[in-house]
């Protein structure tokens, strides 16, 4: 049997990251209660501490969310745990979820701790967290460039204390998939079967998807991802490019209902304000579109020739035929008839030449409606009557 992938969604938080990007509380609400019914396990929410206004939405979104788990991001600080556990107050399934750097570049540069400091504050802020809800995240911060005999250990401290999840955390995009599949391996195998081990890939060299499936591949139990993946720089992980990854090569079950994720895209790309790239897999635009006419041919005749994704496994409309001067015959032909205008036999090939002479000239795609116009001009005429007195 193939395992079951828990999915931690994001969007709300790391994707709100991205620049120019700001969700209001109102924006949260709507896509969480649009990623729980998308059958995602938890919803992170938002960074409680980091504003009056994230904490009201942190705290409105852990109100309407009702069986997905919602967590909250929190620094390995007092103030922070405070605010996480406080905002969560009202979730079905609370999970303050406590990140702490452990590469020594941050530790020197950014937090400015020994390793022997930092895992005191792992400890101690686990510890806190514990004493008021039950599961518990750490995310341990550019682990795949930190030792990983001190990310083991930061992972083992954090556990002791009560720590139900770890999440080792490729945060600047920095590892190839065979690498963060060792270092997830590393701590699958080191860890209590108990605790749930996650990833956390960002797009840096454009490998967020293939090291979130290496992660799973190598036993990791939780994934991390976004929608669209929008997140910081290049973004995070995308949850339509994971989730049809595990799906369609049969790697592992992870409850989404993929039908569903065309509107979950729309409506994040419309609340972001960041539209989605027209090749994008899965939900851009150009997705399921054919225009070379040896492909439109081939889709024609049987959809598997040019689909190993099909539309319906994920929500979309269907096969798109896009008209140019590069499109063949069948395509031009079969889009006369979708709109109610077949082509006769004797009339084939001076359309097909007056569209060639059209889409040689366009600027873009030949539009149904100039299809149409072409389709009109070569019509034959009625005769014309002659009026007797």
């Amino acid at each position: 049997m193939n395992p079951r992938i828990r999915i931690f969604d994001t969007t709300l938080r790391d994707g709100e990251q991205t620049p120019g990007v700001h969700f209001s509380a109102e924006d949260k609400e709507a896509i969480a209660q649009a990623l729980e019914a998308f059958g995602v396990d938890t919803i992170e929410a938002g960074f409680p501490a980091s504003s009056p206004g994230d904490f009201e939405a942190v705290r409105r979104v852990a109100a309407v969310v009702r069986h997905a788990g919602v967590a909250a991001l929190a620094r390995c600080r007092p103030a922070d745990v405070a605010a996480a556990v406080e905002a969560l107050r009202d979730a079905a399934h609370p999970v303050p979820h406590l990140v702490m750097s452990v590469s020594d570049v941050h530790l020197k540069h950014k937090v400015r701790m020994s390793r022997a400091r930092a895992v005191r504050a792992i400890h101690e802020s686990v510890m806190e967290a514990k004493r008021h809800m039950e599961e518990i995240e750490v995310s341990l911060e550019d682990a795949t460039r930190a030792d990983p005999v001190y990310v083991r250990q930061c992972a083992q401290v954090a556990v002791e204390a009560g720590a139900t999840r770890i999440n080792i955390a490729d945060t600047v995009g920095a590892a190839l998939p065979d690498e963060f599949a060792a270092l997830i391996a590393g701590v699958v195998a080191f860890l209590p079967p108990s605790v749930l081990v996650s990833a956390h890939c960002h797009n840096d060299m454009g490998l967020a998807t293939a090291n979130t499936v290496a992660a799973v591949q190598a036993g990791a139990d939780q994934v991390e991802v976004t929608v669209n993946g929008i997140g910081e720089r290049a973004g995070n992980a995308a949850v339509e490019e994971v989730g049809i990854v595990l799906a369609a090569k049969g790697i592992a079950a992870t409850g989404l209902d993929m039908t569903r994720v065309q509107k979950v895209s729309a409506l994040v790309a419309e609340r972001s304000g960041i539209a989605v790239q027209a090749n994008h897999p899965v939900v851009g635009a150009n997705a399921f579109a054919h225009s070379s006419g040896i492909h439109q041919d081939g889709i024609l005749k049987h959809a598997a020739n040019y689909a190993w994704i099909t539309p319906e496994m994920v929500g979309a409309k269907g096969h798109r035929m896009v008209l140019t001067a590069r499109s063949g015959r069948k395509a031009v032909f079969h889009v006369a008839r979708a709109m109610g205008m077949p082509v006769a036999p004797e009339t084939g090939e001076a359309l097909y030449s007056a569209f060639l002479r059209h889409a040689d000239r366009a600027d873009g795609p030949v539009t149904p409606e100039a299809l149409a116009g072409i389709i009109h001009r070569l019509a034959p005429k009625p005769a014309r009557q002659t009026m007797h007195p």
